[in-house]
């Protein structure tokens, strides 16, 4: 695989974007970063975002640890205005990893202290927090669940590619149960006591999470499933709508937001034989029409139909959601959607078109729910891919409209006091910039270790703590999917 991103000038990726027919454009003027905005009732400070990123760092009671609180600590010193914290589990059995967090009763007083932490880093460093909005993501992982997938239903794409029970290493068949009606209707009590928690502990806001194929996402394109939950969009949009009136209802001084898969496309694989880096990936085989994709052509699945997300995103609009974060694809089996990348890690595939269509991809999709309700906040994902031109591409978006705020997910890793070097020197640190190596990526596919699950970082540009993280994560032989040798990523 040859190495795309080779730009040491931005005439050279403005002229390679030109070339592939992007949308992406840059400016050299950066105050549309900074510019106030109001969301909800809240006034936000700067139009930059922390993304949600799991640290896969709590204990293995679902509370915050010592990685988790020096990761919002770096992030509330940072100077984004607009912190989202990572997907957690509203129930025990919906954890992703075994050291996912999970917000109850019990780890409550762990989140709080998260909380006043990161906000205290921001006063400390900025003087106030009156413009600083926080928030945290709450999940359910359905078919991603650990260690026994809950199917929302029996996806002909997918289904080849879950494990069903981690334990046993059991993949998931026809004979695999689905999670029940009565199940899913019982989530709605655990989502609601998880906001109210959430509020009550210093949230301002809380994201019913409805991206990446975990089970909210994975219900949106149920078109096979039987009964309330499946079928027809209204079916289909179901638990979350009763999720969202719930929390409306019992927390009403909650503000609402949700990140969403606009586009799920169809899962690759590796096609070709050698190393990660050389195995390019492939759509894996599918029928026309592909009916199990949400935001997907059903016709032409590698292009997206935003028909069905834009009806659902008006309906969830009326119904109180305030802040919308825009994303795609699912990161276990076509993570070049999710986030493009130049370095595939050791159980992904080489990157089967450009990179920069990638970043165009997101910056589109987006454009066209931010067009389509102008007056709402829409975060943009996808942007890491760009490096050193991240921040002029986003100032370009947010002063034409494309996008209210712009989020940063693993560029944030290396350097999450972006915004102070974006104030102080108006550009980037350029020896801690994400270039996109993957091995935050490798270290979360990581399981060998005592507690099932290392935790993730940026082991090239925090080699303090994660350096030696990624030592001991080399050690192993084998990564969950019989992949060795992660000094190949």
């Amino acid at each position: 695989m040859g190495r795309y991103f080779k730009f040491k000038h931005e005439d050279e990726i403005r002229a390679t974007c030109k070339q592939l027919g992007t949308t992406i454009e840059f400016q050299k003027d950066l105050r549309p970063l900074f510019e106030r905005m109001r969301i909800g009732s809240y006034r936000v400070g700067n139009r930059l975002c922390i993304q949600p990123m799991e640290g896969c760092d709590g204990t293995l009671d679902g509370a915050p640890d010592v990685l988790t609180f020096r990761r919002y600590q770096r992030f509330g010193a940072g100077g984004a205005k607009l912190i989202w914290f990572e997907a957690t589990a509203v129930v025990p059995e919906g954890r992703a990893n075994p050291r996912q967090l999970l917000l109850n009763e019990d780890n409550a007083p762990a989140f709080e202290k998260l909380v006043h932490t990161c906000r205290r880093a921001h006063r400390d460093t900025f003087g106030s927090d009156d413009d600083l909005i926080v928030g945290l993501q709450l999940t359910h992982s359905g078919r991603y669940s650990y260690p026994i997938a809950l199917l929302a239903y029996h996806d002909p794409l997918l289904d080849p590619l879950t494990i069903a029970d981690q334990h046993t290493r059991r993949p998931v068949d026809i004979h695999t149960p689905l999670v029940t009606d009565e199940y899913l209707y019982s989530l709605v009590d655990q989502y609601i006591a998880a906001a109210k928690w959430a509020w009550k502990i210093g949230f301002q806001f809380v994201d019913i999470k409805q991206c990446h194929r975990y089970l909210l996402s994975e219900l949106l394109s149920a078109r096979a499933r039987r009964g309330p939950f499946g079928g027809d969009l209204e079916n289909r949009t179901r638990l979350a709508r009763m999720i969202i009136t719930g929390i409306r209802s019992e927390v009403p001084e909650l503000m609402l937001a949700s990140r969403i898969n606009v586009y799920d496309g169809v899962p690759y694989r590796a096609c070709d034989a050698g190393s990660a880096k050389e195995k390019t990936g492939s759509p894996v085989p599918h029928v026309i029409p592909v009916t199990s994709a949400f935001g997907t052509d059903e016709r032409e699945p590698a292009k997206p139909d935003l028909a069905e997300p834009l009806q659902w995103i008006s309906q969830m609009i009326s119904l109180g959601v305030a802040l919308i974060n825009v994303t795609m694809g699912n990161p276990y089996v076509s993570p070049h959607l999710v986030r493009p990348f130049d370095y595939p890690p050791p159980d992904g595939y080489a990157p089967p078109e450009h990179p920069l269509l990638g970043v165009d991809r997101h910056m589109r999709l987006t454009e066209a729910v931010q067009r389509a309700f102008p007056h709402v906040a829409v975060v943009g994902s996808g942007y890491s891919y760009l490096q050193d031109y991240l921040f002029a591409a986003a100032a370009f978006n947010i002063a034409t409209g494309r996008v209210s705020l712009v989020g940063v997910g693993r560029g944030a890793l290396p350097q999450p006091d972006f915004v102070r070097q974006l104030l102080d020197k108006g550009c980037l640190d350029r020896k801690r910039i994400c270039r996109t190596f993957s091995y935050c990526t490798a270290l979360m596919r990581s399981k060998h270790n005592n507690l099932g699950q290392f935790p993730t970082g940026c082991p090239p540009f925090d080699k303090e703590v994660y350096g030696p993280i990624w030592a001991e994560a080399c050690k192993g032989t084998h990564d969950e999917t019989g992949n060795g040798g992660r000094k190949t990523v």
